[in-house]
C-alpha cells in the first residue's frame, strides 16, 4: 500500500507508513518517524529513476525546494523533536508527545486534502519564483522533520498551486524532494544514534518497492485531473482516521 501510493500519486507513503508503524507494529511516533523516513525515502528513490527516464522531473524546482527543506528538517529532528517532553500537558486532559505528533499529522493532512479537493479543476501551468519555493521548502522541512513524513501530502499541493505544475510533473518532482528529504532525515538520525529495527526496515521497504512498480504502472493510465481529487479524498480519509483514533481511543 505504501509503495502503490508513492508510485501512483507521488505521496501518501508517510500517510500510510506512520499509522501502520504506530498502530500495527507498536512503535512510538518518534521511533516510527525514523523508520518511515527510510522506508519512504528508499522507495521514492526507485520511483525517481523511472520518472527521470520519462522526462517528468523538474530538477531545478526540486533543488530550490529541497535544499532549504533539508536544513530545516535536520535541525528540527536534532533540536525540536528531542526537546519536547513526553507529557505536554496534564490539566484535566492529558496531552502526550505521542498524541500531539499524531494529531498535528492528521490536521495537516485534512488541510492539504481540502485544498486538493476544492481546487481539483484548477491545475495551473507556469513557473514559481525560486524564493517562494525556498520559503515553502523551509516550512515543509520542519513538518517533515517533526512528523517523520516525506511531506509529499503537502509537497504535491504546493507544487500544483504555488509551483505552477501539472499533476504529472508535481508527482515526479515530489518524489525527488521526498527522496532527498527522507534520506537526509534518516542519515541525521543515524548520526544522532537513534535506535531502529533493521529487520522491520528491510521487510517493509522491500515490499513497498514492489508495490511502487504497481503504482507507477497505474499512474500512466489515469488522467491527472481525475487523480488529484482522488488523492485529496484519500488523504482526507486517512486524516480523519488518525484524528479519531487519537482523540477517542488514545493509547
Amino acid at each position: 500500500m505504501i509503495g502503490v501510493s508513492l508510485g501512483l500519486i507521488g505521496s501518501g507513503g508517510s500517510i500510510l507508513a506512520i499509522p501502520i508503524l504506530v498502530y500495527f507494529f507498536g512503535l512510538t511516533p518518534e521511533h516510527a518517524t525514523t523508520h518511515s523516513l527510510f522506508i519512504v525515502g528508499i522507495t521514492a528513490a526507485v520511483a525517481v529513476t523511472r520518472h527521470h527516464r520519462l522526462g517528468n522531473l523538474k530538477i531545478k524546482a526540486a533543488l530550490y525546494f529541497a535544499i532549504p527543506s533539508i536544513i530545516s528538517l535536520v535541525l528540527s529532528r536534532k533540536y525540536l523533536l528531542p526537546a519536547l517532553p513526553e507529557i505536554i500537558a496534564d490539566h484535566g486532559i492529558r496531552i502526550t508527545k505521542h498524541m500531539l505528533m499524531m494529531v498535528l499529522f492528521s490536521v495537516l493532512m485534512l488541510a492539504a486534502s481540502v485544498s486538493m479537493i476544492r481546487k481539483s479543476g484548477n491545475l495551473r501551468s507556469g513557473q514559481a519564483s525560486a524564493g517562494r519555493l525556498m520559503v515553502l521548502g523551509l516550512f515543509i522541512g520542519v513538518v517533515a522533520g517533526f512528523l517523520g513524513a516525506g511531506g509529499g501530502f503537502l509537497i504535491v499541493p504546493v507544487l500544483i498551486f504555488y509551483g505552477g505544475m501539472t499533476m504529472r510533473y508535481a508527482v515526479a518532482t515530489s518524489l525527488l524532494i521526498i527522496t532527498i528529504n527522507s534520506l537526509s532525515g534518516f542519515i541525521a538520525d543515524l548520526l544522532n544514534q537513534v535506535a531502529f529495527d533493521k529487520r522491520l526496515l528491510v521487510t517493509v521497504a522491500s515490499t513497498a518497492m514492489a508495490g511502487m512498480f504497481g503504482g507507477l504502472y497505474l499512474s500512466t493510465r489515469i488522467d491527472g485531473k481525475k487523480l488529484q481529487p482522488l488523492f485529496g479524498y484519500f488523504v482526507f480519509a486517512m486524516g480523519l482516521f488518525i484524528l479519531a483514533r487519537e482523540l477517542f481511543f488514545p493509547s
